[in-house]
């Protein structure tokens, strides 16, 4: 049996309906992201879990519990999963920082993975952070089903790692919608994407909630 790693941004935040910055910002889920966080449960609850990593952020927490509490699993909390941090962006909308902090703002979009918000992080930063997670897991678990709950940023950063993307181009490559689920199987050649933001378990109302 393969190591495959279930990768899942958390539930529906306020920001995350509102498109606004939240990196160290800790928001709770919606009531919308917990049903988010039941459907997953209900969907996956049938897997043999073998262990769940996640962010150590209320959000994080709250989509994983349903699952755990299913199926008996401890969450492993570890800080190198938690979102990439905006620094003096954080809280704002895209629109206000695009307005008032234009030079940055522009210099962001175009190499993320070198020009950092104002006071935050570069996507080369979260590869190195969260790459060091990643690894633990390979080298814990060299098989079964395995449970990362993270963060949008985080997330797209590490499959551009795991599978050759550049990171600087991490938003332009993949798209992860509020409490998708994408799945890398470890194999004979390496990490290879079976699945990519995946939200079929869902309800069509939950799915087709605006800015997720």
């Amino acid at each position: 049996m393969a190591l495959t790693l279930y990768f899942i941004r958390h539930g529906e935040t306020i920001y995350s309906r509102t498109g606004g910055f939240c990196g160290s910002l800790d928001p709770d889920l919606t009531p919308e992201g917990l049903e988010m966080a039941e459907a997953f449960a209900a969907a996956y609850s049938h897997l043999d879990w073998t262990a769940a990593y996640v962010s150590p952020m209320k959000r994080t927490i709250a989509t994983a519990k349903p699952l755990c509490d299913v199926v008996g699993l401890e969450m492993q909390l570890r800080d190198g999963l938690k979102e990439l941090q905006f620094g003096e962006w954080e809280g704002k909308t895209q629109d206000e920082v695009r307005k008032n902090d234009s030079e940055n703002y522009i210099d962001w979009m175009t190499e993320p993975a070198w020009n950092p918000p104002p006071g935050g992080e570069t996507a080369v930063q979260i590869d190195s952070r969260s790459e060091l997670v990643i690894s633990e897991i390979t080298a814990t678990h060299k098989s079964g089903n395995v449970l990362v709950v993270s963060h949008k940023s985080t997330l797209r950063i590490v499959l551009c790692g795991l599978l050759g993307i550049d990171l600087g181009r991490y938003r332009d490559r993949i798209d992860m919608p509020a409490a998708s689920v994408s799945v890398v199987e470890f194999g004979k050649y390496g990490p290879q994407l079976k699945r990519l933001g995946d939200r079929s378990f869902m309800s069509e109302s939950l799915r087709s909630r605006p800015g997720t």
